[in-house]
């Protein structure tokens, strides 16, 4: 008897624990938010200098000397030194006696890469901030097969005139770079989560990627989220035009 009184002690002890805190439940309390650093947290600065360092492609070189003085006073601000070395072809960036934010370095690595993978300067600088994240999705693992399918799977993605990537774009308010054989893609965790499960579907399962959208927007409509508006609705697919290009193809493939 006295084991089972104890057990029963036990329970209604977690439930009390369990019970939620009046701090838990504020109107004005966000969860996701991420606090912005602040210098005076560590005002005696980093204990030991590391450095990171990334390749990039020939065809990138012209780009980088023209924005490199931007990408160099945007991490000076920061605490954190870069070089561009053009004979060895890559980037490097490291910590000074100035850096404060201990994740910086982290980020400033990420810059690189972003700009390494054909990313605007202007757009890849908003790593930077603390609330912005990346992914890169390698797309060519997820095609098994031949070249050709890969690029008719990649070019179904891309749409006529980049119209499936400007409407992924304002469905995830995320930025999309494809290139080669990878998608560069920047914004909020969320988003980027739901473009790589869009991404996954469509290369795994040759699915077109707005009707893949069109899915996940009626099953968020369903649990309860907000209606899109009509500018981020994606755009309706225009079978007629496919079905009329598909067939002059053909006809010009024909000897």
């Amino acid at each position: 008897m006295a084991e089972v009184e104890e057990i029963k002690n036990l329970e209604t002890n977690k439930c009390k624990q369990n019970k939620r805190k009046p701090w838990d439940d504020g109107p004005c309390l966000d969860r996701w938010e991420i606090e912005k650093f602040d210098p005076s947290w560590n005002p005696s600065g980093m204990l030991e200098v590391g450095s990171f360092s990334r390749a990039y492609p020939k065809r990138r070189e012209k780009h980088l000397l023209k924005c490199w003085p931007r990408v160099k006073s945007a991490l000076e601000e920061h605490g954190v030194s870069c070089e561009l070395n053009v004979v060895g072809r890559y980037m490097s960036v490291s910590k000074t006696k100035m850096t404060r934010d201990p994740d910086i370095i982290v980020k400033a690595r990420d810059l690189l890469r972003l700009l390494a993978r054909s990313v605007p300067a202007r757009q890849a600088l908003k790593i930077l901030e603390d609330d912005m994240a990346y992914d890169i999705i390698n797309i060519r693992r997820m095609v098994v097969g031949s070249k050709e399918l890969f690029l008719r799977r990649r070019s179904r993605f891309w749409g006529h005139k980049s119209s499936t990537l400007k409407a992924l774009e304002k469905s995830t308010n995320c930025f999309i770079r494809m290139q080669g054989n990878t998608i560069a893609a920047m914004g909020s965790f969320g988003g980027l989560r739901r473009l790589r499960s869009i991404v996954e579907t469509c290369f795994y399962s040759h699915n077109c990627p707005l009707d893949v959208l069109r899915v996940m927007d009626a099953g968020d409509s369903l649990d309860g989220c907000e209606e899109m508006d009509a500018e981020m609705s994606p755009p309706p697919i225009n079978y007629e035009y496919i079905r009329r290009r598909s067939l002059q193809v053909r006809g010009s493939m024909l000897p």
